[in-house]
């Protein structure tokens, strides 16, 4: 059975493990080096938002968590949302777990607004995901990343959460 729960700095290095091939075998980070467990356990120390952990028998299958969205005072209700599972863990409704719970939790902390960034790189998993929770498109922003020798688009993404 899996559970979902605040992220500590004992889940810093599952947390790595999970973002890693994320960050070198894909597009669907524009991070080119994967962060070390030093620097995960910085963020989760650090992270003033939700930060959750999805784990199983004491291990991390994945994570969410929310940023400011940007760092000028108005925007101080509007956070960028981000999730990532362990390939193990796809296809099983986790996902859906996971942001779903990041969601209630951000509201609970005050948030209206959450934008998530996905980048259009062909698979429609992220896009599918986000929209099944409730996000809506809210724009292109078109060849702006540059990752593994292609230029990629992000799709702005937005949900209302209060």
């Amino acid at each position: 059975m899996s559970t979902i729960e605040e992220a500590t700095v004992s889940h810093a290095e599952g947390i790595a493990a999970v973002f890693a091939p994320y960050v070198t075998g894909s597009v669907v980070t524009f991070e080119t080096t994967p962060p070390t467990t030093d620097q995960w356990r910085a963020k989760v120390r650090d992270n003033q938002l939700p930060f959750l952990v999805l784990t199983e028998a004491d291990a991390v299958l994945g994570y969410a968590l929310a940023a400011p969205w940007r760092p000028k005072p108005a925007y101080r209700h509007s956070v960028e949302t981000t999730i990532y599972l362990a390939s193990e863990a796809t296809g099983r409704g986790l996902g859906r777990r996971l942001l779903d719970e990041l969601l209630k939790r951000c509201g609970e902390a005050g948030a209206r607004q959450a934008i998530a960034v996905v980048v259009d790189s062909g698979s429609p998993a992220s896009r599918n995901l986000h929209r099944a929770a409730g996000f809506t498109d809210a724009g292109v922003l078109r060849r702006v990343g540059f990752k593994h020798g292609r230029w990629l688009d992000t799709l702005l993404m937005q949900r209302e959460l209060g």
